[in-house]
């Protein structure tokens, strides 16, 4: 095979059946080999064939940008073609190294640009007292800062570039003076957050960040002393522009993209996520963690059935708000709502145990889901994030009716799905339970949520953890999510022409 001509060049090697690194090899021998052979027919060649490209891409209008590529080859082309077969090798060199130069620049930033690791937060500390406090974090570089607040419970945000936390797992427990706790993790792609709970309305004395010096990292310092309730929700009010143009976590409702699909879809919503971690295990396990990775197998088994779209909320360990949830089903037309969740409870940690399916309901069915409830609405306080106030188009006879109607559908899959789980896991005592949850609010997507399991149970922080159970645990949600769209399925396969749902 010669490569004196580029595009036939490329297309006889994108039929090569060798390893595509092999492959990529030998192309750029050959390449490189055909330019020292014969740079000015080699140069013609590739500007032939990106001007055919540009013509499709771009199309042919007079003036447009293939217009005047094709140009700048008929001159081109032109002026190698009328020198002498010196002078054109000569010119032709120069060309080559005036087109490839910036290209390699560019190529050679961007990959410096991509491989310049996220700053690096070593260590954070709270001192002081009910009067002054200060909250310092270690740095490996200097970084700035944006510092915001919000009231109602009071909270002081401290926003970062992207950071890699290198902190203690008991990090953030150790509240001092006017902060009462911390947390802190990845609020979007981008941005690290750190959220101060405070006991008391603050005011912000001073902050400033130090170099590092010798020995010593780079620090952030910001001091608090006490302060009155006008002056911190005057504060508060001043930095929520700041916060909300920051804000990359989306809270307001998009457009309705529609399923046009003839497979059901449907959303799997792993719990929590960044900032907030959820509920921690006696071992130490993250809530956040387990429902990611359980969530991401349930995905791979409903796709394999072949018989769903199937989206996560989340894929990576980011945070998300509720309402962004809510909105995420509702944008995709989503057939199916499931949020999944793995909690602690406070009292009676040995007693409670096994996996419950809850539903919203405007009273709660018992205390433990009224506790779950208020805990599970408080991941956008936790996070930092404005809470928005609760809709009041609940007057809208339609959308009552479109309410009552999910609501219905969400009460038959709950019930579907608990007689799954009876055969294959454990389940808590009257496993369907109901409260004001606020993910389940979607007015038009049959939603649930999924107790795996309690993290505040050693029994169930170790299945939790477990392979075994978790494919146990999936298998029964697929059948269950099975029986709850075999009638759409089977009429749809009726209509196909296709084999009966599998019983």
């Amino acid at each position: 095979m010669t490569c004196g001509n580029l595009p036939n060049c490329v297309i006889a090697t994108g039929i090569d059946s060798r390893p595509k690194s092999v492959r990529y090899y030998y192309v750029s021998i050959r390449l490189l080999a055909s330019y020292v052979k014969h740079p000015i027919q080699f140069n013609l060649s590739a500007l032939s064939a990106m001007r055919g490209h540009v013509a499709v891409k771009f199309g042919a209008s007079k003036g447009g940008m293939a217009d005047g590529f094709g140009k700048t080859y008929d001159f081109f082309s032109g002026f190698l073609k009328s020198q002498p077969s010196s002078l054109a090798r000569w010119f032709s060199v120069v060309f080559t190294f005036l087109a490839v130069a910036p290209i390699l620049q560019t190529g050679l930033a961007g990959q410096a640009q991509a491989q310049q690791p996220n700053p690096v937060v070593s260590g954070a500390r709270v001192a002081g007292d009910e009067v002054r406090t200060r909250f310092v974090l270690d740095l490996d570089r200097q970084i700035t800062p944006v510092i915001s607040a919000l009231a109602d419970p009071y909270r002081l945000i401290i926003d970062l570039p992207e950071v890699d936390f290198r902190l203690p797992e008991d990090a953030g427990r150790d509240g001092r003076g006017l902060v009462t706790d911390w947390r802190y993790g990845l609020f979007a792609t981008g941005k690290s957050r750190i959220v101060l709970d405070i006991s008391e309305p603050v005011a912000i004395d001073k902050t400033f960040v130090l170099p590092a010096v010798d020995d010593q990292p780079a620090r952030f310092v910001i001091d608090l002393v006490k302060s009155t309730r006008e002056t911190f929700v005057a504060f508060a009010a001043s930095s929520r522009e700041k916060l909300r143009s920051g804000q990359t976590v989306s809270s307001a409702k998009g457009d309705r993209l529609g399923n046009d699909g003839d497979r059901p879809l449907i959303v799997l919503d792993p719990g929590h996520g960044g900032i907030d971690s959820g509920a921690r295990g006696i071992g130490g396990t993250l809530e956040k963690a387990v429902v990611l990775d359980f969530s991401s197998m349930l995905k791979r088994k409903l796709e394999a059935t072949g018989r769903y779209e199937v989206h996560l909320t989340r894929e990576t360990d980011t945070f998300i708000s509720l309402s962004e949830r809510v909105d995420i089903g509702h944008r995709l037309a989503a057939d199916l709502f499931i949020s999944i969740h793995a909690d602690s409870v406070r009292r009676f940690r040995k007693q409670v145990r096994g996996a419950t399916v809850y539903t919203l309901s405007d009273r709660a069915s018992d205390d433990l889901a009224e506790e779950l409830a208020e805990r599970e609405n408080m991941s956008d306080v936790i996070a930092g994030v404005e809470l928005e106030a609760e809709p009041t188009d609940v007057t809208d006879i339609l959308l009552d009716l479109a309410r009552r109607e999910t609501r219905n559908f969400s009460v038959y899959f709950a019930r579907t799905l608990v007689t799954e789980l009876k055969s294959a896991v454990r389940l808590i005592n009257n496993p369907h339970r109901s409260a004001g949850f606020r993910v389940l609010k979607a007015a038009d997507v049959p939603s649930v949520l999924v107790e795996l399991g309690y993290l505040s149970n050693e029994h169930d922080e170790k299945l939790l953890i477990s392979e075994e159970w978790r494919e146990r645990m999936a298998n029964a949600m697929v059948d269950a999510i099975d029986n709850f769209f075999r009638p759409r399925l089977a009429q749809d396969q009726t209509e196909r022409g296709d084999a009966p749902v599998r019983n």
